[in-house]
């Protein structure tokens, strides 16, 4: 607030300034009317001036004129004006002054006046003056004191203002003992005078909107007062008090919208009384919503008042106390609080507020008063959505009934209003004449309800309204007919305009009085068309007889017309009085104007009316426009909504057809479903053929406008509609009621009628359906066409309506159907509007028909589902409520949505064959949209309860079959009993036994019959999942509130509901998530056979995740142990010799040991991926719940890898130990010849160095082969005994065919294995198939047994190459791996019929191609291990050494060289071999390419994208006839392809080789840091350093060590050069090397196998196309494909066309055709149960329609192709296959394989 300063030392108040509202802040500034005395100081006035004259003047100065006389001028805070006579302009004055602390002197010349500034506030200053001459003579000086005015106060404030009082503070200025005078004025009059102690103080008792001036002074002890400061205020209406004590002074200006009430935050769940006054609009209007009749009853309870219990303890005895104890500053009458939330709300929230209202029979506003503006507002708008359905006596049919709008209904009305002071309550008589005395209720407040007593501030001239509606039921009606009673809150005499209106409308107006006194000229001042009746009390001290009569005679009264309450009537005899007269005025009364009327009298009054705004009325105008034309609902619903009758039905019916195929008879199925699309194209081209309607046009104009004028024009249209829709149903059902009396004459009238009855029905959903329907029939247009743009705004309209709060159709009841492009794009466009906050918690009801589903869900979330009108909810509805802000993260969502669904076990549908099926449709797709989904009982309906269960636990079966597990709650309504939930602790039981039951049953018609409890397939606890609720009503409508107990049951739910919803798992689900669930579940619906059917891109995308990290763990571990492995068959090559560290006596020991390390890290690693997999479910994001179902697959496939790898490592390691055994024994001969030559050398040297003569060469030679010959001939060389390969081969495979019985034995022991494996391998039918049908399917089955026989012919080909390029001996354990690898593979075979003979055949053929190769390999190591041979070999290197020794030559670099390259290089090329394969796998996993490699779903579609673009039927035949080859062969043209470019694979081998060199240098420089006796020691530590890495060659590193003398730093130095150069050496030829096949021939580890084996998976087909499976592990239990082909692709043909199968196995598993095979006996089989016979395969729907077109497209364009190649005749293709392009294939492979 300004501050301004009074002039001089004026004490009177301020005139005000003018009181209009604009000059309410226009201070204004005073610094133009005072003395500046600087921004920190104040004006302060002085009272007291002490003046003192000087003494006696020196007779020497007497000639001087010296000053007699000084007065002061002015005296301010630090100025003091001065002025003095006589006057003598020729002298000069003196003028000095003075303080305790301060002293000064001026000189004035030419002036008697003078003013000193610079002065102290609140200070005596001493001033003397004296004259001067120019000689210096100086006259006696005339001397006075001045005390200063002390200092105004600084920076006053205005701290509160409210209607009646305004609190001001101020700075307290320096100094001790003062007050403040402060005065309040107002026009220009003082108002009140205050004296304040301190620097603060409130006036109170001021008017209310007033502007009022404040002064304030500073006052010193001795009354010295300062200069005053003012400031002004403006106290608050009664108005703007009562919103700024509510809180809610924002709103008067920005209405209050109903979302905003709506939204959920934590006060929506929190019990907590209200603790401040702000608090109790948001309790009533919480308590509103939820239909509360408590909802008036709110009282604040501040946080500081005592509990009932400590107070009563502790009071003391305080009378006083307990009179005045009420604390009236926290108390506020309901009815102000009405009226300040209908003034701040706008009228969507007041219409709701109206409606709720009315349930719980409360009286509702009509004329709204605004205190402030003393305006009234006509709430016409506000009670528009009132319906009320009575029974009057009057009506003819004694079971028929009313129903209406109630602003149409032409009802009497009586007006109930008080003229003065009335002692009788006028609100409480009337809820008594309105009330049964068994059922009384409090429709208006009065003064004995809770705060009713406490003082009105704004509610005063409030008109209200509430109807007594009859029941037909003539012993409990009060009144025959309905009638509408209005109470006008206050005198009368203060609102004439209310009282006018009243006068004008109502039948009869009631005037309550105490004394008329001359008041009564107001009662005949009004123009009436009303019977006045007087209502008075003589019992008050008041009442005045003769006033009445007054009156009376005035106004023409009879005595019927006064009603007064003597003493010898009680209230009861009064009311029953009192109710006559009204009785009577009903019966009478000719005036019954609706209240839509009486809009045009308040106009007339200058009321306004709350639908006068514009775009009430422009909204009014539009739905007029269409509803005006609407008289034959049927016949305007196809002539304006054509799109969405029969059209869209049959549509929706070739849908579901094209999807089960129930009717495609002996036609190809997809011929079929061609021919299904062709018919689907031609109704929407039918439906494109129809223009946009009149009345579509302006609806889609009419929505397109504001968002306030769209929301109004919503409500005019609904409201229109049910009222003609209600209009029709009456005629229509009046109509059927007379038909039904004869019912057997007019049997097809009455059909007729039901039919038109079903058609009546017209709502806003039938005009978003046709826009609905307008939208997906423009798909057939071109995207650049001008009317496909015209509607392409549309989705985006009914995005916003949706976030508006308007409820959208999901589901179409009428066709049973869900419009899913529309839809999808509706769900799109409201994801861009909210992004990024899009994420929802879904909540649905469940329930039978008429059981309260939808008026639970607007009880508990006060939402607006339509529940009227007779019409049933039809299909399902979702509706979004907002989350607040700082709720979000809470709940983890933006909104929540609610889906209402029509009613389970209708009537209408009942007659319908498959209504269950429709039951069942919509019970499993909003189950599976739903994370909580409420299954409503309503107990009067207990025995259709079984067959709804039924329903919904198969509904929630499916779900978690697909990884769903909602959370569920059962509410039973109408359960009135408190103790209801103890009572029924025994039905809860039962309900449990009974959905157990179910589940069972459900499970066992599912085929998962795992499922044995309820709980098995949802969250369910039976004590906290079961809420009983009491019936709605609170008594006998129509005039019954609703049941309090329902609230509250409600809001206990709504309670529970959101701590559901807080500990939902974050299912994460956001808007297109949901999207994504309607898709899916909707396609499976349309499939009926639900859990085998189902497809849904979040599952699969969250199930390929899973996949792929699964296959990362998998890889790490197998890379492992490959290690582990490498390392432990080091280890055993180097057993026994120099190179083995830890020396063992028994190899089969060390064994063991290593057995046991690789167990122990096998373990390990298992137990590291079974935690990985834990943590992996634990994550919150990637939709990891569902695939809960797939969790202990994966856990089951750790188990089996470690299985996998323990058997392949204990195996290999076991093969290992044989083998080196056998080369120990040859080391140990080899060993001992080398020895002994050593030793002869050593010999021969010793001797020639005795002869001390110089030799030459020639005789070294000589004397060298002397001695070799001897000592060659001496040794005994017996080396490996050859054995007889062949035959230990065939010994092998007949202890593996022991047990396949005699007669399989036989014909073993006359065959020989020598002739077996020469010629190619071919199967004949003959020997293997029993039984045979046809010859059709015996070649197909021979063709597949021949392509699985050569498959196992190449891979065991490839593993004896392999054997056979390892150095070492033949090993039984070989020909039993081989054996193995046949096993396993007729095992996967067995359905083909394969018989004994088969598996002998094969046997014989691969065993003996093995055992020939076997016996070469036996030969040549043989030939190369010979004893002799090998010592042969190193002649000429002990000769070199021998001379070397004999000279004294120094062998260091010649001994490293040797070792380096002899020893070191084989080792570490071996090594770097060995390490390569499993190096490219990394490479191939992590690389470039990876993405093609992380799953097997991902292979796949790699491939068949690969095929697509070479696009040639050689590679397509390869694929689809010998998919494994094909397989093997793309794996490895893809490895060839990555690491033929630049250097790869050169990088790789570098990076190894870099690798073992360092380890190689370490270990030298290790073993020199060792004290070693000869270089031989020193060679051998160097050895066992590198042990278990490298496998040193024994005889090359024997001969290195013998005859060496060399000095062992310097054969360090010089073999750290040789490796370097050796390094180089090999780096080299490995650079040189560019063949990537050659070295990939030659790698250990081949890369193309590991990836095969990994990618490969199961290795199991589809039984009917042949398409691979794609499940992720090993150990999966069901296999499944993403995309299946036409089965002509898998050598399906018909038996007697010889023409390729077109149909396609995802189609066929849904229709009634059969099939035949091997495994049915070749007998018929409903395709529809194939998981009888083929029981792990799980074959689901497309996900759409386009799903398979990229088969499709391959068939049809090499159909012929594949006819010649499959030898049959070219298949019938569909026609709409042959439109399909490139692109579209192209476009259904990404959506099959989820690629986005």
């Amino acid at each position: 607030m300004d501050v301004v300063m009074d002039p001089g030392t004026s004490v009177e108040a301020e005139e005000c300034l003018p009181m209009d509202s604009s000059d309410e802040e226009d201070f204004h500034d005073a610094s133009d009317q005072f003395i500046d005395i600087g921004e920190d100081q104040d004006f302060l006035r002085v009272d007291d001036l002490e003046s003192k004259t000087s003494q006696p003047k020196d007779s020497a100065l007497a000639e001087l004129c010296s000053p007699e006389e000084i007065s002061v001028t002015y005296v301010g805070s630090d100025t003091v004006s001065l002025r003095w006579l006589p006057f003598n302009p020729a002298l000069r004055y003196e003028l000095t002054y003075c303080c305790q602390t301060k002293t000064e002197t001026r000189f004035i010349q030419g002036s008697n006046s003078v003013d000193v500034e610079g002065l102290f506030p609140r200070t005596e200053y001493t001033f003397s003056i004296k004259s001067a001459t120019e000689d210096g003579n100086q006259s006696a000086a005339v001397m006075m004191s001045v005390i200063t005015n002390p200092l105004p106060p600084e920076k006053i404030k205005v701290d509160h203002v409210s209607s009646k009082s305004v609190s001001l503070s101020w700075k307290k200025t320096v100094g001790a003992d003062q007050t403040w005078l402060v005065t309040c004025s107002s026009g220009g009059k003082e108002v009140q005078r205050m004296t304040a102690k301190f620097n603060a103080l409130t006036f109170r008792n001021l008017s209310p909107g007033f502007k009022y001036s404040f002064h304030v002074s500073t006052m010193l002890p001795n009354g010295t007062q300062s200069q005053s400061a003012v400031t002004y205020a403006h106290t608050n209406t009664q108005l703007e008090s009562l919103l700024l004590d509510l809180g809610m002074e924002q709103y008067l200006t920005e209405k209050l919208e109903l979302s905003t009430v709506l939204r959920i935050d934590e006060k929506t769940v929190t019990d907590e009384p209200a603790e401040s006054l702000s608090a109790l609009p948001w309790t009533f209007l919480k308590r509103l919503m939820m239909v509360n009749v408590t909802a008036r009853s709110v009282k604040c309870t501040p946080l500081s008042e005592p509990s009932c219990n400590v107070s009563f303890c502790n009071a003391d005895l305080d009378i006083d106390g307990l009179i005045d104890s009420q604390d009236s500053d926290n108390l506020v009458n309901p009815l102000d609080i009405f009226a300040a939330l209908f003034l701040c709300s706008d009228g969507f929230l007041q219409q709701e507020m109206v409606l709720k209202m009315s349930m719980c029979q409360f009286s509702v506003p009509l004329l709204l008063y605004n205190c402030d503006t003393k305006q009234c507002m006509f709430m016409l708008w506000a009670m528009r959505d009132i319906v009320k359905k009575f029974r009057p006596h009057s009506l003819a049919d004694p079971r028929g009934f009313v129903e209406e709008r109630i602003v149409l209904s032409e009802i009497p009305m009586v007006s109930f209003v008080r003229l003065g002071e009335c002692t009788l309550s006028k609100s409480l008589i009337l809820n008594k004449l309105l009330s049964n005395p068994q059922q009384y209720h409090d429709t208006f407040v009065h003064h004995d309800m809770e705060c009713g007593d406490s003082p009105r501030r704004i509610s005063d001239g409030l008109v209200e309204i509430s109807w007594y509606l009859p029941s037909g039921k003539k012993n409990m009606d009060i009144f025959s007919e309905a009638v509408a009673v209005t109470n006008l809150r206050g005198d009368l005499s203060y609102f004439e305009t209310q009282y006018s209106f009243l006068c004008q409308t109502s039948a009869a107006v009631f005037v309550f009085f105490d004394n008329l006194d001359t008041n009564y000229k107001l009662l005949t001042s009004q123009q009436t068309k009303a019977q006045m009746f007087l209502v008075g009390n003589p019992q008050s001290n008041s009442f005045n007889i003769e006033n009445l009569k007054k009156t009376a005679a005035v106004l023409n009264l009879k005595k019927s017309n006064i009603i007064l309450k003597t003493k010898q009537m009680n209230d009861a005899d009064f009311v029953k009085n009192l109710r006559n007269t009204v009785s009577e005025v009903i019966k009478c009364s000719k005036s019954k104007m609706p209240l839509e009327q009486m809009a045009e009298i308040a106009h007339e009054l200058g009321i306004k009316v709350d639908e006068d705004c514009q775009e009430c009325q422009n909204a009014k105008q539009n739905a007029d426009a269409i509803t005006s034309n609407i008289h034959d609902t049927p016949q305007y619903k196809e002539k304006e909504l054509p799109l969405q009758g029969k059209i869209w039905k049959m549509l929706a019916r070739l849908e579901k057809e094209e999807c089960r195929l129930r009717k495609a008879g002996d036609k190809p199925l997809e011929t079929y479903k061609s021919d299904l699309q062709r018919e689907k194209t031609h109704l929407r081209e039918q439906q494109r053929s129809y223009d946009m309607s009149n009345a579509m046009t302006c609806f889609i104009n009419a929505i397109s406008s504001t968002g306030t004028e769209r929301s109004y024009f919503l409500k005019w249209m609904r409201m229109n509609l049910d009222n003609l829709s209600r209009k029709n149903l009456s005629s229509l059902r009046e109509q059927y009621k007379e038909m039904s009396q004869n019912s057997s004459e007019n049997k097809d009238e009455i059909a007729r009628l039901d039919g038109q009855i079903s058609n009546s029905s017209l709502g806003i959903e039938h005009f978003l359906r046709e826009m609905g329907q307008l939208y997906e029939s423009s798909v057939l247009l071109r995207e650049n066409e001008e009317s496909r743009q015209q509607l392409q705004n549309l989705p985006r309209l009914c995005a916003e309506l949706l976030l508006d709060g308007f409820p959208l159709e999901l589901v179409d009841g009428d066709a049973s159907n869900i419009p899913l492009r529309w839809v999808s794009d509706v769900l799109h466009q409201l994801n861009v509007l909210v992004q990024p906050k899009s994420k929802i918690l879904v909540v649905t009801v469940l329930g039978v028909q008429s059981t309260g589903k939808s008026t639970l869900l607007n009880t508990m979330f006060g939402v607006q589902f339509a529940v009227s009108s007779g019409r049933c909810t039809r299909g399902a509805f979702m509706l979004l409520i907002k989350v607040k802000e700082d709720f979000k993260k809470v709940l983890n969502c933006d909104f929540v949505m609610i889906i209402d669904t029509e009613g389970l076990k209708s009537p209408e549908l009942a007659q319908l064959d498959d209504s269950y099926e429709h039951d069942n449709e919509l019970a499993t797709l909003v189950v599976g949209l739903s994370d909580v989904t409420i299954i409503n009982i309503a107990m009067e309906n207990s025995t259709e309860m079984k067959d709804i269960l039924q329903i919904v636990v198969h509904a929630f079966l499916r779900m978690k079959e697909v990884g769903k597990k909602p959370k569920c709650q059962f509410v039973h309504q109408n359960v009135a009993d408190v103790s209801a939930h103890d009572k029924n602790m025994r039905d809860r039981k039962m309900l449990l036994e009974q959905l157990n039951e179910m589940t069972q049953a459900a499970a066992r018609m599912e085929n998962k019959e795992e499922n044995k409890s309820f709980t098995d397939v949802m969250e369910y606890n039976p004590e906290t999942g079961n809420w009983y609720i009491p019936g709605l009503w609170h008594g006998n409508p129509p005039m019954s509130p609703v049941n309090a107990g329902y609230s509250e049951s409600v809001y206990e739910l709504k309670k529970n509901m959101i701590e559901v919803f807080q500990n939902c798992e974050s299912s994460g689900n956001n808007i297109m998530d949901f999207l994504q669930w309607t898709k899916s579940l909707w396609n499976a619906v349309k499939y009926e056979n639900f859990i085998f059917s189902f497809r849904n891109s979040l599952v699969a995308n969250a199930y390929i995740k899973l996949s792929i990290e699964f296959n990362k763990w998998e890889w790490s571990f197998r890379k492992a142990m490959h290690t582990c492995m490498t390392n432990a068959e080091t280890r055993i090559s180097n057993f026994g010799k120099i190179a083995n560290k830890s020396q063992m006596g028994d190899i089969w020991f060390f064994f063991l040991n290593l057995k046991s390390e690789a167990s122990m890290e096998l373990s390990k690693w298992e137990k590291k991926l079974l935690q990985y997999l834990s943590k992996y479910y634990e994550q919150a994001d990637g939709h990891v719940y569902l695939v809960e179902r797939y969790r202990e697959d994966f856990a089951n496939s750790i188990k089996m890898i470690k299985r996998e790898i323990e058997n392949s490592v204990f195996g290999k390691l076991e093969a290992a130990v044989q083998i080196q055994q056998g080369m120990n024994n040859l080391d140990t001969i080899k060993k001992n010849h080398i020895a002994v030559m050593e030793k002869k050398v050593l010999k021969l040297l010793e001797d020639c160095r005795r002869n001390q003569c110089e030799v030459s060469e020639e005789v070294l030679d000589r004397d060298f082969e002397k001695v070799w010959r001897e000592t060659v001939q001496d040794l005994s060389f017996k080396g490996l005994k050859k054995r007889d390969i062949v035959n230990l081969v065939f010994i092998q495979l007949r202890l593996n065919m022991t047990q396949k019985g005699s007669s399989v034995n036989e014909k073993l022991n006359t065959m020989r294995l020598i002739d077996h494996g020469t010629e190619p391998f071919k199967v004949t039918p003959k020997g293997f198939i029993n039984k045979f049908v046809s010859v059709f399917y015996m070649d197909e089955q021979t063709r597949q047994i021949q392509v699985v026989a050569d498959n196992l012919i190449e891979a065991c080909k490839q593993f004896v190459n392999d054997k056979c390029q390892l150095q070492t001996d033949y090993n039984d354990i070989y020909i039993q791996e081989i054996l193995q690898m046949i096993e396993e593979k007729l095992t996967a075979i067995k359905h083909l019929g394969t018989s004994l003979t088969f598996e002998l055949l094969i046997k014989l053929h691969i065993c003996g191609f093995a055992s020939r190769a076997f016996e070469e390999m036996h030969t040549r190591f043989i030939c190369d291990n010979d004893p002799r041979l090998c010592l042969e070999q190193f002649k000429d290197k002990y000769l070199a050494d021998f001379k070397d020794l004999f000279t004294g030559q120094d062998q260091c670099q010649k001994k490293a060289a040797e070792f380096a390259n002899l020893c070191l290089q084989p080792a570490v090329k071996s090594y770097v071999a060995s390490c390569m394969g499993m190096e490219i796998v990394d490479e191939m996993l992590t690389g470039q390419n990876a993405f093609q490699f992380s799953s097997r779903a991902f292979f796949q579609y790699s491939i068949l994208k690969q095929l697509l673009s070479e696009f040639k039927i050689s590679n397509y035949v390869k694929y689809t006839s010998d998919y494994e080859s094909f397989v093997k062969n793309w794996i490895l043209d893809e490895i060839l392809k990555q690491f033929s470019e630049g250097n790869k694979i050169f990088e790789l081998e570098d990076f190894k080789l870099k690798g073992i060199i360092r380890v190689i240098t370490e270990a030298i420089t290790k073993a020199q840091t060792n004290d070693n006796a000869n270089i031989k020691e020193f060679i051998q530590e160097i050895c066992k350093e590198l042990g278990e890495k490298l496998v040193i060659p024994q005889d090359a590193l024997e001969v290195t060590m013998m005859l060496n003398n060399s000095n062992q730093e310097q054969f360090a130095h010089w073999l750290k050069k040789c490796i370097e150069e050796m390094e180089q050496s090999v780096r080299e030829e490995y650079r040189n090397t560019k063949d990537v096949s050659t070295k990939l021939a030659q790698m250990k580890i081949k890369p193309q196998n590991i990836l095969f084996m990994r990618l490969f998976g199961c290795g199991k087909q589809c039984p009917f196309c042949k398409a691979p499976c794609e499940a992720g592990g090993v150990a999966h239990t069901d296999h499944f494909a993403s995309i299946h082909r036409p089965q002509g692709l898998g050598w399906y043909r018909f038996e007697r066309s010889k023409k390729l199968v077109t149909d396609i196995c995802s189609s066929s598993v849904f229709s009634e055709t059969e099939f035949r095979s091997n495994e049915t006996n070749w007998e018929c089989h409903p395709y529809k149960t194939y998981r009888e016979i083929y029981t792990d395969w799980h074959i689901p729907a497309d996900a759409s329609i386009e799903a398979s077109d990229y088969w499709k497209y391959v068939m049809a364009s090499f159909n012929k192709e594949f006819a010649k190649e499959y030898n049959a005749l070219p298949a019938d293709i569909p026609p709409a296959w042959q439109f399909i392009t490139c692109k579209q294939a192209k476009n259904s492979l990404k959506e099959s394989f989820s690629i986005k």
